[in-house]
């Protein structure tokens, strides 16, 4: 389910955005007593919750972490677990040249340039170090046999956990916090958080015993932050009315690849008592998603998988229309074109990349053909007359690929993907594509220490933030497998910082 908020309540949260912005804070008074007291409170309990969390408690302070679902883990758990980050051994072992400034210039060049140099920085700088940590202290496995090539990046560099998912991640940070005592809180949404005279952020209220869909249930408490707390609380992709508002064209039949929970009350908190937000209109969609199937779903995997190792076509016209690797929005928004015009988008590899495909995810195949959201076909004939392509021009571009395959040359893609083989072997396999809300790239904006900056550009003392409820790391577009890399850096730097206070 859902959670669309009404438009009463949308209306009251925007009114109250909108006298934040005219009048200074408009927060919550601070309670005579409070129900109970902390150190630190984390808001959300995904990757960047998660690693504050543990740094937090790593450093001595008494954590809690509240998660408004009845489960932790947010969109991270539901993520592909792939995870940006230059010059890892496993790049040596295959021979690729990376480093934290070449990774910077992908960013900045897919960012548009609106993303914040420092924070680009700090992230393609700190990126390998917070892999070790994952790696060595909370035990996360990535794979060592195959590195896949998102779009955007000028190389391959983008680890795979183990399982191919961010749930590897997620289960590793819990029994990590588990081990220091910390057990995230769920069905604790957050309502208001709480400054005092001095605009010091001291404490939230909250509901607990919350139901999500159930937009007044829960009992309301107070909990004072004797350091601080650190919101990350994740994006608003699931919220239609509240993205519609900074993207009109969002409507609420496009689809989320989203958890349910990403809506955005949180967002609205933080703009009550003057959270500098930044680039919310910047919102992402996922250009390798189906339409056969609600959410993320499954065929994503094999539509990334023939990004490089096979071909997208526009079914009317049986050719490529788009750089497979180009970065997400260049391909979203071709596709939207082709399914503008009426036109479907398909995902194509033949027998070799099947193969490969089942080395790098053992079983996927088998599950999306059963699911129906990839197709398999014996010739190209086949294939050509099930989805209405005109057969020559599918020919002519398997041609087309093939040459440039042989040449090293190609003229949609830059690069070219090593050890490939002509594609020649049936059985062929599609998926049909059709981009998703993704990634809210906007966001609070916050300093090199995570700290919030309010309206004023004056730091909010005692409030920090990291991950996808902030702005300015990936400007105009995320490069994928760059969202685990920004929870886990700088949800690192939150945890460490508000344990300094």
């Amino acid at each position: 389910m859902t959670n669309v908020i009404s438009r009463r309540h949308f209306i009251a949260g925007a009114a109250a955005g909108a006298a934040t912005l005219a009048a200074g804070a408009a927060h919550a008074a601070v309670p005579a007593s409070w129900d109970e007291t902390v150190d630190v409170i984390v808001v959300g309990s995904g990757f960047a919750g998660l690693m504050a969390g543990y740094m937090a408690k790593k450093a001595g302070a008494d954590v809690l972490i509240i998660e408004k679902m009845p489960t932790t883990g947010g969109n991270s758990v539901i993520n592909g677990g792939i995870m940006g980050v230059p010059g890892t051994e496993m790049q040596k072992k295959l021979g690729i040249e990376d480093s934290p400034e070449r990774m910077a210039e992908d960013m900045l060049k897919a960012g548009l340039h609106m993303n914040h140099p420092d924070k680009v920085k700090a992230l393609t700088e700190s990126a390998y170090d917070a892999y070790r940590l994952l790696v060595d202290e909370l035990g996360v496995e990535f794979r060592d046999d195959y590195m896949p090539h998102e779009g955007g990046h000028s190389v391959a560099r983008s680890l795979l956990t183990i399982n191919g998912s961010g749930s590897e991640i997620i289960r590793k940070q819990l029994a990590a916090l588990e081990k220091l005592g910390v057990k995230p809180r769920t069905r604790t949404i957050m309502d208001e958080i709480v400054l005092d005279d001095k605009g010091t952020a001291v404490g939230l209220k909250v509901r607990e015993g919350y139901r999500f869909g159930s937009e007044n249930s829960g009992k309301a408490k107070t909990i004072r932050a004797k350091k601080g707390i650190v919101l990350a609380y994740g994006g608003f992709g699931a919220d239609p009315v509240y993205r519609q508002l900074f993207d009109p064209k969002l409507t609420p039949d496009i689809q989320t690849t989203n958890h349910p929970g990403a809506t955005g009350e949180a967002w609205r908190a933080a703009a009550r008592i003057g959270a500098q937000m930044i680039q919310n209109d910047w919102i992402q969609c996922l250009p390798y998603t189906s339409p056969d199937e609600k959410g993320f779903g499954l065929a994503w995997a094999w539509s990334g998988h023939v990004q490089a190792l096979g071909f997208w076509i526009d079914a009317a016209t049986g050719k490529r229309f788009v750089n497979e690797l180009a970065d997400r929005k260049i391909r979203s928004d071709a596709i939207f074109v082709c399914l503008a015009k009426g036109h479907q988008c398909l995902a194509v590899g033949d027998k070799k990349a099947a193969e490969s495909f089942e080395v790098k995810r053992p079983g996927m195949l088998e599950r999306q053909l059963k699911a129906k959201v990839v197709f398999k076909y014996d010739t190209l004939e086949e294939l050509a007359k099930a989805n209405g392509v005109p057969l020559d021009a599918l020919k002519a571009t398997v041609d087309e690929v093939n040459k440039s395959i042989e040449t090293g040359k190609d003229p949609w893609r830059p690069v070219v993907e090593p050890n490939l083989k002509p594609q020649t072997e049936g059985p062929w396999y599609i998926s049909r594509l059709s981009p998703k809300v993704h990634h809210t790239m906007g966001g609070i904006y916050t300093t090199s220490k995570a700290e919030v900056v309010n309206v004023d550009g004056k730091v909010i003392p005692g409030l920090y933030a990291a991950g996808e409820a902030t702005g300015g790391v990936h400007g105009a577009v995320r490069l994928g497998s760059n969202a685990t890399t920004d929870c886990i850096v700088n949800g690192r730097i939150a945890g460490m910082e508000v344990a300094k206070r």
